[in-house]
């Protein structure tokens, strides 16, 4: 039976300063991951040209996934809590897995855009929309699926199959370097070979893109995810008592603002789409918000006039 405890206590007990900075820190985290991936979640909604493309649904997917582990940051970043099997205060592995759904979302961008530049003809043909689509729901449905399984079994079954799951993120892991590596050579020497053009630059930044992506989402996820094979292995506890406190969970939680502020940085049709579609409306600038107070008082100024022209006319015409 599952049992709901509404009584969590808070990650830190504000006794030390280290507390406050901690607290802080999770709170950062957590917010700046809404804000950014949310950020990149409306505007590839917003704009139907970014919709269009392949690239841009998987970054959507992977912002989805950000956005959501950002919100969930709020909980496990802020109270008491540690996964595990047993875990104390945890979410059934729900956020963290949301990292599971980035990591196969990559690793499909990375062959996404590698038969996109290699293979263009073929790519063309079979790799539609629809498809990348399918390919990005196969991702979000095989993470929760693998988990569902792992809860409604046994702790030590659970554990058994935590296990396997590890080894193959190592196959993944290694997989993702060897992509690459294959991409950064593509870059370097096929692109280099084909003439000037808007086609060559929309490849080279892409291929640049999604290479830089991987290199940070590695060097952040990698290292909690190595610590946590370590402790297995030597049969340790883990040194940290819950997520807020650990700082190879706040590296692996910070890939959540990372992931989409490299897209933002990297893809100038998706920057201009986030400032001008997004933050444009919610925050706009002094200028256009002078414009608007000026264009609102000459529009009442003209229906003033017409009203009193029409006042005038009623009168003349009783006389």
């Amino acid at each position: 039976m599952v049992s709901l405890n509404l009584t969590v206590p808070l990650a830190v007990d504000f006794t030390e300063t280290a507390d406050y900075f901690i607290f802080i820190a999770n709170l950062l985290i957590a917010t700046s991951s809404v804000l950014v991936a949310g950020s990149v979640v409306l505007g590839i909604i917003w704009n139907k040209t970014l919709r269009a493309q392949n690239r841009f649904i998987f970054m959507l997917n992977t912002s989805i996934s950000d956005t959501l582990s950002g919100v969930g940051g709020y909980y496990i970043g802020l109270f008491d809590v540690q996964e595990g099997y047993p875990s104390r205060n945890g979410t059934y592995y729900i956020v963290p897995s949301l990292m599971g759904v980035n990591i196969l979302t990559i690793l499909f961008s990375q062959v996404d855009r590698f038969l996109a530049v290699a293979h263009p003809y073929a790519y063309n043909r079979f790799v539609t929309r629809t498809v990348v689509i399918e390919v990005c729901f196969f991702a979000w449905f095989y993470t929760y699926f693998m988990l569902t399984i792992q809860n409604l079994l046994t702790v030590d079954v659970a554990a058994k199959i935590r296990a396997y799951s590890t080894l193959t993120f190592q196959a993944i892991i290694v997989l993702k370097v060897l992509l690459n590596v294959k991409l950064y050579l593509i870059a370097k020497y096929q692109i280099a070979r084909e003439p000037p053009g808007p086609e060559r630059d929309s490849k080279k930044e892409s291929l640049r893109l999604i290479i830089v992506v991987v290199v940070c989402f590695l060097a952040l996820w990698t290292p909690r995810f190595y610590y946590i094979i370590v402790a297995q292995i030597i049969g340790s506890r883990y040194m940290f008592r819950n997520y807020a406190s650990d700082p190879l969970s706040m590296m692996f939680r910070f890939t959540a603002t990372c992931t989409p502020g490299l897209y933002i940085w990297g893809s100038p049709a998706l920057r201009e789409a986030v400032l001008k579609t997004v933050w444009g409306r919610v925050c706009p600038p002094p200028r256009k918000k002078a414009r608007l107070r000026l264009r609102k008082k000459v529009q009442s100024i003209r229906r003033n006039t017409a009203c009193d022209q029409g006042e005038l006319k009623t009168a003349g015409t009783m006389f």
